[in-house]
Protein backbone atom coordinates (compact mmCIF):
# COMPACT_ATOMS: atom_id res chain seq x y z
CA UNK A 1 0.00 0.00 0.00
CA UNK A 2 1.09 3.55 -0.66
CA UNK A 3 0.56 6.68 1.40
CA UNK A 4 1.38 10.29 0.67
CA UNK A 5 3.05 12.70 3.11
CA UNK A 6 2.78 16.44 2.44
CA UNK A 7 4.97 18.94 4.26
CA UNK A 8 2.36 21.66 4.65
CA UNK A 9 4.51 23.46 7.22
CA UNK A 10 7.44 22.94 9.56
CA UNK A 11 9.86 22.42 6.65
CA UNK A 12 12.78 24.79 6.20
CA UNK A 13 11.82 26.53 9.43
CA UNK A 14 11.69 25.85 13.17
CA UNK A 15 8.02 26.68 13.63
CA UNK A 16 4.66 25.95 12.00
CA UNK A 17 4.57 22.14 12.40
CA UNK A 18 1.96 20.93 9.91
CA UNK A 19 2.06 17.61 8.07
CA UNK A 20 -0.63 15.81 6.05
CA UNK A 21 -0.62 12.01 5.81
CA UNK A 22 -3.00 10.56 3.22
CA UNK A 23 -3.36 6.79 3.40
CA UNK A 24 -6.03 6.23 0.77
CA UNK A 25 -8.90 5.87 3.19
CA UNK A 26 -7.88 8.53 5.72
CA UNK A 27 -6.61 12.10 5.65
CA UNK A 28 -4.60 12.66 8.79
CA UNK A 29 -2.97 15.86 10.03
CA UNK A 30 0.01 15.79 12.35
CA UNK A 31 0.08 19.10 14.24
CA UNK A 32 -1.31 22.43 13.09
CA UNK A 33 1.05 25.05 14.46
CA UNK A 34 1.79 28.72 14.11
CA UNK A 35 4.59 30.13 12.05
CA UNK A 36 6.37 32.31 14.59
CA UNK A 37 8.84 35.13 14.24
CA UNK A 38 6.61 38.00 13.10
CA UNK A 39 4.35 39.91 15.47
CA UNK A 40 3.05 38.82 18.85
CA UNK A 41 1.07 36.06 17.22
CA UNK A 42 3.35 35.01 14.44
CA UNK A 43 3.65 35.68 10.73
CA UNK A 44 1.06 36.87 8.23
CA UNK A 45 1.03 33.42 6.63
CA UNK A 46 -0.94 32.14 9.61
CA UNK A 47 -3.97 34.01 8.28
CA UNK A 48 -3.80 32.40 4.84
CA UNK A 49 -6.06 29.54 3.73
CA UNK A 50 -4.90 25.98 4.35
CA UNK A 51 -3.52 24.15 1.29
CA UNK A 52 -6.36 21.59 1.51
CA UNK A 53 -10.03 21.57 2.46
CA UNK A 54 -10.17 21.31 6.29
CA UNK A 55 -13.63 19.72 6.09
CA UNK A 56 -12.05 16.72 4.33
CA UNK A 57 -9.57 16.00 7.15
CA UNK A 58 -10.57 12.96 9.22
CA UNK A 59 -8.15 13.13 12.14
CA UNK A 60 -5.77 15.64 13.70
CA UNK A 61 -3.00 14.31 15.93
CA UNK A 62 -1.24 16.78 18.23
CA UNK A 63 2.20 15.97 19.57
CA UNK A 64 2.28 18.63 22.30
CA UNK A 65 0.91 22.00 23.37
CA UNK A 66 3.49 24.50 22.15
CA UNK A 67 1.98 27.19 19.92
CA UNK A 68 4.10 26.18 16.93
CA UNK A 69 2.34 22.79 17.06
CA UNK A 70 -1.22 23.70 18.10
CA UNK A 71 -1.60 27.43 17.36
CA UNK A 72 -3.81 27.14 14.28
CA UNK A 73 -6.09 24.33 15.49
CA UNK A 74 -9.03 26.70 16.18
CA UNK A 75 -8.51 28.28 12.72
CA UNK A 76 -8.68 24.78 11.23
CA UNK A 77 -12.03 24.36 12.99
CA UNK A 78 -13.18 27.81 11.89
CA UNK A 79 -12.39 26.82 8.30
CA UNK A 80 -14.47 23.64 8.45
CA UNK A 81 -12.61 20.82 10.24
CA UNK A 82 -15.01 18.52 12.13
CA UNK A 83 -12.91 15.39 12.48
CA UNK A 84 -11.41 13.91 15.66
CA UNK A 85 -8.50 15.50 17.55
CA UNK A 86 -6.24 13.09 19.45
CA UNK A 87 -3.60 13.91 22.06
CA UNK A 88 -2.58 12.99 25.57
CA UNK A 89 -4.71 14.33 28.42
CA UNK A 90 -2.03 16.75 29.60
CA UNK A 91 -1.68 18.14 26.08
CA UNK A 92 -5.41 18.83 25.92
CA UNK A 93 -5.38 20.64 29.27
CA UNK A 94 -2.34 22.71 28.33
CA UNK A 95 -3.83 23.49 24.92
CA UNK A 96 -7.00 24.83 26.52
CA UNK A 97 -4.89 27.22 28.61
CA UNK A 98 -2.82 28.24 25.59
CA UNK A 99 -5.89 28.93 23.43
CA UNK A 100 -7.47 31.10 26.11
CA UNK A 101 -4.33 33.22 26.32
CA UNK A 102 -4.02 33.36 22.53
CA UNK A 103 -7.53 34.76 22.16
CA UNK A 104 -6.55 37.86 24.10
CA UNK A 105 -3.48 38.40 21.91
CA UNK A 106 -5.43 37.75 18.71
CA UNK A 107 -8.03 40.35 19.56
CA UNK A 108 -5.33 42.93 20.27
CA UNK A 109 -3.62 42.12 16.97
CA UNK A 110 -6.91 42.26 15.08
CA UNK A 111 -7.51 45.78 16.42
CA UNK A 112 -4.07 46.88 15.21
CA UNK A 113 -4.63 45.26 11.82
CA UNK A 114 -8.21 46.54 11.63
CA UNK A 115 -9.28 43.04 10.66
CA UNK A 116 -10.91 39.98 12.21
CA UNK A 117 -9.01 37.68 14.60
CA UNK A 118 -7.46 34.44 13.38
CA UNK A 119 -10.26 32.69 15.28
CA UNK A 120 -12.80 33.32 18.01
CA UNK A 121 -13.85 31.72 21.30
CA UNK A 122 -16.51 29.60 19.61
CA UNK A 123 -13.82 27.96 17.49
CA UNK A 124 -11.83 27.05 20.60
CA UNK A 125 -14.91 25.53 22.23
CA UNK A 126 -15.71 23.55 19.10
CA UNK A 127 -12.12 22.27 18.93
CA UNK A 128 -12.24 21.12 22.54
CA UNK A 129 -15.53 19.32 21.87
CA UNK A 130 -13.88 17.33 19.05
CA UNK A 131 -10.99 16.24 21.27
CA UNK A 132 -10.33 12.69 22.46
CA UNK A 133 -7.47 11.82 24.78
CA UNK A 134 -5.31 8.71 24.96
CA UNK A 135 -2.70 7.64 27.49
CA UNK A 136 0.83 6.72 26.53
CA UNK A 137 0.99 3.14 25.13
CA UNK A 138 -2.80 2.89 24.69
CA UNK A 139 -2.84 1.47 21.16
CA UNK A 140 -6.01 2.21 19.20
CA UNK A 141 -7.40 1.66 15.71
CA UNK A 142 -8.16 4.63 13.46
CA UNK A 143 -9.36 2.69 10.43
CA UNK A 144 -7.80 1.97 7.02
CA UNK A 145 -5.74 -0.76 8.68
CA UNK A 146 -3.82 1.69 10.89
CA UNK A 147 -3.16 1.42 14.61
CA UNK A 148 -1.66 4.24 16.65
CA UNK A 149 -0.07 4.77 20.03
CA UNK A 150 1.51 7.71 21.83
CA UNK A 151 5.04 7.36 23.21
CA UNK A 152 6.62 9.70 25.75
CA UNK A 153 8.76 12.28 23.93
CA UNK A 154 10.17 13.72 27.19
CA UNK A 155 9.92 17.25 25.76
CA UNK A 156 7.22 19.03 27.80
CA UNK A 157 4.39 17.73 29.95
CA UNK A 158 2.24 15.38 27.86
CA UNK A 159 4.47 15.57 24.77
CA UNK A 160 4.14 12.51 22.58
CA UNK A 161 5.63 10.82 19.59
CA UNK A 162 2.97 9.32 17.33
CA UNK A 163 3.63 5.76 16.20
CA UNK A 164 1.55 4.59 13.22
CA UNK A 165 1.62 0.93 12.18
CA UNK A 166 0.05 -0.45 9.00
CA UNK A 167 0.81 -3.86 7.50
CA UNK A 168 3.82 -4.16 9.82
CA UNK A 169 5.28 -0.88 8.53
CA UNK A 170 6.04 1.64 11.27
CA UNK A 171 5.94 5.40 10.68
CA UNK A 172 6.83 7.63 13.65
CA UNK A 173 6.30 11.38 13.90
CA UNK A 174 8.48 12.56 16.76
CA UNK A 175 7.10 16.02 17.41
CA UNK A 176 9.79 17.64 19.56
CA UNK A 177 12.16 15.36 21.43
CA UNK A 178 13.24 16.10 24.99
CA UNK A 179 16.77 16.80 26.16
CA UNK A 180 16.97 13.67 28.30
CA UNK A 181 17.77 13.08 31.05
CA UNK A 182 15.74 16.10 32.12
CA UNK A 183 15.32 17.50 35.64
CA UNK A 184 11.51 17.20 35.67
CA UNK A 185 10.28 14.73 33.08
CA UNK A 186 10.91 11.13 32.16
CA UNK A 187 13.38 10.26 29.43
CA UNK A 188 12.41 10.14 25.78
CA UNK A 189 11.35 6.60 24.99
CA UNK A 190 13.49 4.66 22.56
CA UNK A 191 11.89 3.87 19.19
CA UNK A 192 13.09 0.71 17.48
CA UNK A 193 12.13 -0.88 14.21
CA UNK A 194 10.83 2.29 12.56
CA UNK A 195 10.69 2.31 8.77
CA UNK A 196 9.97 6.05 8.43
CA UNK A 197 10.84 8.84 10.83
CA UNK A 198 9.57 12.42 10.74
CA UNK A 199 12.00 14.08 13.13
CA UNK A 200 12.67 17.58 14.47
CA UNK A 201 16.06 19.27 14.13
CA UNK A 202 16.01 22.47 16.20
CA UNK A 203 19.51 21.71 17.50
CA UNK A 204 20.54 19.38 14.69
CA UNK A 205 23.88 21.16 14.24
CA UNK A 206 24.75 21.94 17.85
CA UNK A 207 25.74 20.28 21.11
CA UNK A 208 24.30 21.57 24.37
CA UNK A 209 26.35 22.68 27.34
CA UNK A 210 26.94 20.09 29.99
CA UNK A 211 23.92 19.87 32.29
CA UNK A 212 26.03 20.79 35.31
CA UNK A 213 27.18 23.90 33.44
CA UNK A 214 23.63 25.15 32.95
CA UNK A 215 22.95 24.95 36.68
CA UNK A 216 26.22 26.70 37.48
CA UNK A 217 25.47 29.47 34.97
CA UNK A 218 22.02 30.04 36.44
CA UNK A 219 23.47 29.97 39.95
CA UNK A 220 26.10 32.54 38.92
CA UNK A 221 23.48 34.86 37.41
CA UNK A 222 21.33 34.69 40.55
CA UNK A 223 24.33 35.24 42.81
CA UNK A 224 25.62 38.19 40.75
CA UNK A 225 22.21 39.85 40.79
CA UNK A 226 21.83 39.34 44.55
CA UNK A 227 25.30 40.55 45.52
CA UNK A 228 25.53 43.44 43.05
CA UNK A 229 21.99 44.74 43.53
CA UNK A 230 21.03 44.07 39.90
CA UNK A 231 17.80 43.29 38.14
CA UNK A 232 17.95 39.90 36.41
CA UNK A 233 15.33 39.60 33.67
CA UNK A 234 14.63 36.15 32.24
CA UNK A 235 12.33 35.97 29.21
CA UNK A 236 10.83 32.52 29.55
CA UNK A 237 8.45 30.22 27.74
CA UNK A 238 5.25 29.52 29.65
CA UNK A 239 5.42 25.76 29.17
CA UNK A 240 8.29 23.72 30.62
CA UNK A 241 11.01 26.38 30.73
CA UNK A 242 9.37 28.42 33.50
CA UNK A 243 8.58 25.30 35.53
CA UNK A 244 12.14 24.06 35.09
CA UNK A 245 13.55 27.41 36.24
CA UNK A 246 11.35 27.45 39.33
CA UNK A 247 12.37 23.89 40.14
CA UNK A 248 16.09 24.65 39.82
CA UNK A 249 15.86 27.91 41.79
CA UNK A 250 13.91 26.09 44.52
CA UNK A 251 16.70 23.50 44.80
CA UNK A 252 19.42 26.17 44.93
CA UNK A 253 17.70 28.18 47.63
CA UNK A 254 16.89 25.11 49.71
CA UNK A 255 20.55 24.05 49.48
CA UNK A 256 21.66 27.64 50.24
CA UNK A 257 23.71 27.65 47.04
CA UNK A 258 22.50 31.18 46.22
CA UNK A 259 21.55 34.15 48.42
CA UNK A 260 17.83 34.60 48.90
CA UNK A 261 16.58 37.09 46.34
CA UNK A 262 13.04 38.17 45.41
CA UNK A 263 11.86 36.20 42.38
CA UNK A 264 8.80 37.53 40.57
CA UNK A 265 6.89 35.39 38.09
CA UNK A 266 5.25 38.02 35.90
CA UNK A 267 3.62 35.71 33.38
CA UNK A 268 -0.08 34.87 33.83
CA UNK A 269 0.08 32.13 31.22
CA UNK A 270 3.09 30.51 32.89
CA UNK A 271 1.27 30.61 36.22
CA UNK A 272 -1.75 28.84 34.70
CA UNK A 273 0.53 26.28 33.05
CA UNK A 274 2.27 25.61 36.37
CA UNK A 275 -1.15 24.78 37.85
CA UNK A 276 -1.61 22.19 35.10
CA UNK A 277 1.83 20.74 35.86
CA UNK A 278 0.77 20.27 39.47
CA UNK A 279 -2.09 18.03 38.25
CA UNK A 280 0.18 15.60 36.45
CA UNK A 281 3.00 14.84 38.86
CA UNK A 282 2.75 11.15 37.87
CA UNK A 283 4.34 12.17 34.56
CA UNK A 284 7.43 13.51 36.34
CA UNK A 285 10.53 11.37 36.66
CA UNK A 286 11.07 9.17 39.69
CA UNK A 287 13.45 11.56 41.49
CA UNK A 288 10.99 14.45 41.33
CA UNK A 289 8.09 12.25 42.40
CA UNK A 290 10.11 11.21 45.45
CA UNK A 291 10.85 14.87 46.29
CA UNK A 292 7.14 15.68 46.11
CA UNK A 293 6.24 12.63 48.21
CA UNK A 294 8.70 13.88 50.85
CA UNK A 295 6.77 17.14 51.10
CA UNK A 296 8.70 19.48 48.83
CA UNK A 297 6.67 22.06 46.90
CA UNK A 298 8.99 21.99 43.91
CA UNK A 299 7.64 25.20 42.35
CA UNK A 300 7.73 27.39 45.46
CA UNK A 301 10.40 28.87 47.74
CA UNK A 302 10.98 31.85 50.07
CA UNK A 303 10.56 35.31 48.49
CA UNK A 304 8.84 33.88 45.41
CA UNK A 305 5.93 36.07 44.27
CA UNK A 306 3.42 35.47 41.49
CA UNK A 307 2.33 38.72 39.83
CA UNK A 308 -1.38 38.58 38.98
CA UNK A 309 -2.41 42.00 37.70
CA UNK A 310 -1.09 44.46 35.10
CA UNK A 311 -0.87 47.10 37.83
CA UNK A 312 1.32 44.85 40.00
CA UNK A 313 3.45 44.18 36.94
CA UNK A 314 4.03 47.91 36.40
CA UNK A 315 4.89 48.37 40.06
CA UNK A 316 7.80 45.95 39.63
CA UNK A 317 9.55 48.62 37.58
CA UNK A 318 9.95 50.85 40.63
CA UNK A 319 11.19 48.12 42.99
CA UNK A 320 14.96 48.49 43.31
CA UNK A 321 17.28 45.55 42.86
CA UNK A 322 18.31 42.99 43.60
CA UNK A 323 15.46 41.10 42.01
CA UNK A 324 14.69 38.45 39.45
CA UNK A 325 11.82 38.82 37.00
CA UNK A 326 10.70 35.83 34.97
CA UNK A 327 8.33 37.06 32.26
CA UNK A 328 6.84 35.89 28.98
CA UNK A 329 7.17 35.60 26.14
CA UNK A 330 10.26 33.48 25.74
CA UNK A 331 11.35 35.07 22.43
CA UNK A 332 10.24 38.60 23.43
CA UNK A 333 7.52 38.63 20.77
CA UNK A 334 4.81 39.87 23.14
CA UNK A 335 3.60 39.72 26.71
CA UNK A 336 4.85 41.48 29.82
CA UNK A 337 8.52 40.90 29.10
CA UNK A 338 8.38 43.75 26.56
CA UNK A 339 7.52 46.26 29.27
CA UNK A 340 10.42 45.03 31.39
CA UNK A 341 12.84 45.04 28.45
CA UNK A 342 11.80 48.61 27.68
CA UNK A 343 12.73 49.46 31.26
CA UNK A 344 15.96 47.52 31.78
CA UNK A 345 17.70 47.11 28.41
CA UNK A 346 19.20 50.58 28.69
CA UNK A 347 20.40 49.94 32.25
CA UNK A 348 24.04 48.89 32.64
CA UNK A 349 23.14 47.58 36.10
CA UNK A 350 20.83 44.91 34.69
CA UNK A 351 21.23 41.45 33.21
CA UNK A 352 19.02 39.86 30.58
CA UNK A 353 19.37 36.10 30.60
CA UNK A 354 18.18 33.99 27.66
CA UNK A 355 17.39 30.40 28.60
CA UNK A 356 15.64 29.24 25.44
CA UNK A 357 15.88 29.16 21.68
CA UNK A 358 15.41 32.58 20.06
CA UNK A 359 13.79 32.26 16.64
CA UNK A 360 15.16 34.07 13.61
CA UNK A 361 13.52 37.47 13.26
CA UNK A 362 12.39 37.72 16.88
CA UNK A 363 13.30 40.57 19.20
CA UNK A 364 14.96 38.07 21.53
CA UNK A 365 17.23 36.89 18.73
CA UNK A 366 18.22 40.46 17.83
CA UNK A 367 19.13 41.25 21.43
CA UNK A 368 20.96 37.94 21.83
CA UNK A 369 22.91 38.53 18.61
CA UNK A 370 24.21 41.85 19.94
CA UNK A 371 21.99 44.55 18.45
CA UNK A 372 23.04 47.89 19.94
CA UNK A 373 19.60 49.43 19.39
CA UNK A 374 16.21 47.72 19.31
CA UNK A 375 12.68 49.01 18.81
CA UNK A 376 9.90 48.04 21.22
CA UNK A 377 6.41 49.44 20.65
CA UNK A 378 7.82 52.10 18.32
CA UNK A 379 10.37 53.18 20.91
CA UNK A 380 14.10 52.92 20.13
CA UNK A 381 16.17 51.61 23.02
CA UNK A 382 19.95 51.47 23.24
CA UNK A 383 20.99 48.11 24.70
CA UNK A 384 23.36 48.58 27.62
CA UNK A 385 22.27 45.71 29.87
CA UNK A 386 24.56 42.71 30.16
CA UNK A 387 23.44 39.83 27.95
CA UNK A 388 23.88 36.20 28.96
CA UNK A 389 22.68 32.94 27.41
CA UNK A 390 22.28 29.47 28.86
CA UNK A 391 21.70 26.94 26.10
CA UNK A 392 21.72 23.84 28.27
CA UNK A 393 18.17 24.43 29.50
CA UNK A 394 16.84 23.53 26.08
CA UNK A 395 13.99 21.03 26.11
CA UNK A 396 15.19 19.71 22.72
CA UNK A 397 17.70 17.01 21.98
CA UNK A 398 20.95 18.27 20.55
CA UNK A 399 22.83 16.86 17.57
CA UNK A 400 24.21 13.87 19.45
CA UNK A 401 20.89 13.12 21.12
CA UNK A 402 19.09 13.14 17.77
CA UNK A 403 21.72 10.88 16.23
CA UNK A 404 21.43 8.41 19.10
CA UNK A 405 17.65 8.42 18.79
CA UNK A 406 17.72 7.61 15.07
CA UNK A 407 20.44 4.99 15.57
CA UNK A 408 17.97 2.79 17.45
CA UNK A 409 16.16 2.15 14.14
CA UNK A 410 19.02 2.42 11.67
CA UNK A 411 18.75 -1.20 10.48
CA UNK A 412 15.05 -0.90 9.57
CA UNK A 413 14.84 2.67 8.35
CA UNK A 414 13.81 3.37 4.76
CA UNK A 415 13.88 7.14 5.11
CA UNK A 416 14.22 9.93 7.67
CA UNK A 417 12.50 13.25 7.02
CA UNK A 418 14.28 16.03 8.89
CA UNK A 419 12.02 18.98 9.71
CA UNK A 420 11.38 21.68 12.33
CA UNK A 421 14.78 23.34 12.14
CA UNK A 422 16.53 26.26 10.50
CA UNK A 423 17.85 25.08 7.12
CA UNK A 424 21.48 24.93 8.22
CA UNK A 425 20.51 22.83 11.25
CA UNK A 426 18.31 20.43 9.28
CA UNK A 427 20.82 20.00 6.46
CA UNK A 428 23.67 19.43 8.89
CA UNK A 429 21.71 16.64 10.59
CA UNK A 430 20.74 15.13 7.22
CA UNK A 431 24.38 14.88 6.19
CA UNK A 432 25.41 13.47 9.54
CA UNK A 433 22.68 10.80 9.43
CA UNK A 434 23.84 9.77 5.97
CA UNK A 435 27.54 9.78 6.79
CA UNK A 436 27.56 8.24 10.25
CA UNK A 437 24.48 5.98 10.27
CA UNK A 438 24.18 5.22 6.57
CA UNK A 439 20.46 5.98 6.49
CA UNK A 440 18.52 7.75 3.78
CA UNK A 441 17.74 11.23 5.12
CA UNK A 442 16.29 14.32 3.48
CA UNK A 443 15.19 17.81 4.53
CA UNK A 444 12.07 18.45 2.41
CA UNK A 445 10.97 21.91 1.36
CA UNK A 446 7.61 23.28 2.46
CA UNK A 447 4.96 21.98 0.08
CA UNK A 448 6.96 18.89 -0.84
CA UNK A 449 5.08 15.62 -1.25
CA UNK A 450 6.65 12.19 -0.77
CA UNK A 451 5.36 8.66 -1.25
CA UNK A 452 5.59 6.10 1.55
CA UNK A 453 5.34 2.29 1.35
CA UNK A 454 2.86 2.46 4.21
Amino acid sequence: MKSKLTFAGGAGTVTGAHFLLETGGKKILIDCGLLQGGGAYGKDENYEAFPYDPSHIDILFLTHAHADHIGRVPKLVKDGFRGVIYSTTATKDLSAVMFEDALRILRQEAQKRETTPLYESVDVQTALSLWEVRAYHDRFDIGDGITVQFLDAGHILGAAMIEFIRNDVKFVATGDLGNSPAPLLKDTEAVRGAHYLLIESVYGDRVHEDRSDRVQLLQQALTDAAREGKTLLIPSFAIQRTQLLLYEINKMIEAQDVPEIPVYLDAPLASAVTDVYRKYTHLFNDNVQQEIAAGDDIFNFPRFVTIDTPQASKELLSIPGPKVIIAGSGMSTGGRVLMHETSILGDENAIILFVGYQGVGTLGRRIQDGASVVTINNKKIRVRAEKRTIRGFSAHKDREGLMAFVAESKDSLQEVFVVMGEPKSSLFLVQRLRDFLGVMATAPDVGAVVSLDF
